[in-house]
């Protein structure tokens, strides 16, 4: 990870003066949109430069929060509410088509996280690409948990960091903001693309992750999914359950979303751990232990696409796979710190392979194809 750096017809307002659209009714009408909780906007197709106006600083004194319970309030400022879940798996095109949040991936019903290990990106001070080797071989994913006591030893298989970040160096409580859901294409032998939201201790040694990813090897399919992961002392860890802590009863790490959407996704620190937020619900969290009680405010945070790639002339695409000069590419936007400064985020490209624009101190669009 890099180390700095819709509409409708007459409709409805909310009480905060949002467009507050039927996610069911946009689809009857055959629209496509990007949705946010209750709060419609408009999709990427048709959707405006402007930021959403930030929400309150997430506090609460709610008697009932405690540790091992979340805020009384999302990190931006609403009552959570249980999410929307689509059919058990569901492909993340069935998932948007039903007007669902998400969808379990399996028929199992377990909302506790499988472990996976594959690669995932960290800082470079450079502002160059980043090669590491790993032990996995793309695109064939280990069996679930796959990492055993004694790790394989690693090989000499590359892995090349690319991506679009937008950075600030700040001290707060955590960040969120609007991540559209791809489903770029993830090339044969490369390892993953994603869209992120990363908060980090002031020296980038500790470090708490959101976002989806397209990674056949932690996900075993080629759409979207929910991921979460963590680092301590820049060590690397797993995807979705290494030190985690399940709190949703119908949402966990690793379930699919939905395709073509925007959905807010948010790390706070609040009673005893980073606590994540996707749409309407609190999923889970990362408990301070893990650090030592070391590490219970952030001094950078990041917002990114990231493609894993097994060249320097990767395939694979990134973000929706449209380029950030054009009007329908992927956006992260919206980017608010919690009890922290003002957003002043500034985007970059590293790698020289995806470009990136930037909209505003909170908005930038970013990716586009590969280089095949």
């Amino acid at each position: 990870m890099p180390e700095d750096l819709a509409t409708a017809s007459g409709p409805p307002m909310n009480e905060d003066g949002h467009v507050s659209i039927s996610r069911r009714g946009l689809l009857a009408a055959g629209l496509t949109a990007a949705v946010i909780g209750s709060v419609g906007v408009v999709s990427i197709l048709s959707a405006n430069a402007d930021d959403a106006p930030a929400a309150p600083p997430a506090t609460s004194t709610d008697a009932a929060d405690a540790v091992d319970a979340p805020p009384a309030l999302l990190p931006w400022g609403t009552r959570p509410e249980e999410l929307d879940t689509g059919a058990p798996g569901a492909t993340s095109a069935e998932v948007a088509a039903e007007g669902a949040d998400v969808a379990p991936k399996d028929t199992s019903g377990s909302v506790v996280p499988d472990p996976e290990w594959a690669p995932k990106g960290r800082n470079w001070s450079t502002g160059g690409v980043r090669e590491e080797t790993t032990s996995i071989e793309p695109p064939t994913p280990p069996a679930t948990g796959a990492l055993a006591e004694d790790p394989v030893p690693v090989t000499d298989n590359p892995v090349n960091f690319f991506y679009n970040v937008g950075s600030q160096v700040a001290e707060s409580d955590g960040a969120y903001a609007n991540l559209v859901i791809g489903k770029p294409h993830l090339a044969s032998g490369d390892y993953h693309t994603l869209a992120e939201i990363s908060v980090q201790s002031a020296d980038s040694q500790q470090i708490v992750e959101v976002g989806w990813n397209v990674d056949r090897t932690v996900n075993g399919d080629s759409d979207p999914h929910l991921f979460v992961y963590h680092w301590v002392d820049r060590t690397e860890s797993c995807y979705n359950a290494c030190g985690w802590k399940q709190y949703s009863q119908t949402t966990k790490p690793g379930d699919t979303l939905p395709v073509g959407y925007s959905k807010r996704f948010g790390i706070q620190h609040a009673n005893g751990g980073w606590w994540v937020a996707y749409d309407t619900e609190w999923i889970g969290y990362f408990p301070d232990e893990l650090w030592g009680g070391n590490y219970t405010r952030s001094g950078l945070q990041q917002f990114f696409g990231e493609v894993a790639a097994s060249s320097l002339t990767p395939c694979t695409d990134m973000g929706n796979g449209i380029p950030a000069y054009d009007y329908s590419a992927a956006r992260i936007g919206s980017i608010t710190q919690l009890n922290g400064p003002d957003p002043k985020v500034l985007a970059r490209p590293i790698g020289g392979v995806y470009p990136v624009e930037q909209l505003s101190d909170r908005t930038f669009r970013y990716g586009g194809p590969g280089v095949c």
